[in-house]
């Protein structure tokens, strides 16, 4: 069996990338942008709503290791999917099968303002944002 793809959107996108890359199964995160209107936008157009992106965190992961399920378990349990940031912040749940969408829909809880969407265009990130939290310190990395 080949690795699997999710993407989630949480807030800022560096503390994810931590929480993620920490979890077996996990084989690589990127972080970028994804569910706007502009192609290959930078951080600094998302940060002032110029493009409607979300930052979100792409996943790559063995299923054999680590179900989608349990990814999706993370990802409530780590952020606060009750509270509407603006666009730039907010909770999605972008997927890339039916599969993916039903246990979305199914783990989402009626509080949730969590969108769940199909996975669209992603695209990465600046350098600068991939793996900050190992260029920086914890302070400097916006807590989940």
């Amino acid at each position: 069996m080949k690795n699997e793809l999710a993407m989630f959107g949480m807030g800022c996108f560096w503390a994810p990338q931590k929480l993620f890359n920490s979890i077996p199964g996990v084989k690589k995160t990127i972080v970028g942008y994804a569910g706007g209107s502009k192609e290959n936008p930078t951080y600094k157009e998302v940060c002032v709503g110029k493009t409607g992106h979300t930052e979100v965190i792409k996943i790559e992961y063995n299923p054999k290791e680590i179900s989608y399920e349990d990814l999706l378990n993370i990802f409530w349990k780590n952020h606060n999917p009750e509270i509407k940031n603006k666009e730039q912040y907010k909770s999605i749940v972008f997927y890339y099968d039916e599969k993916q969408r039903a246990l979305a829909e199914k783990k989402k809880e009626e509080r949730y303002i969590t969108e769940i969407l199909p996975a669209p265009e992603f695209y990465k990130a600046e350098e600068c944002h991939q793996n900050y939290y190992k260029k920086s310190s914890d302070d400097d990395i916006i807590k989940i």
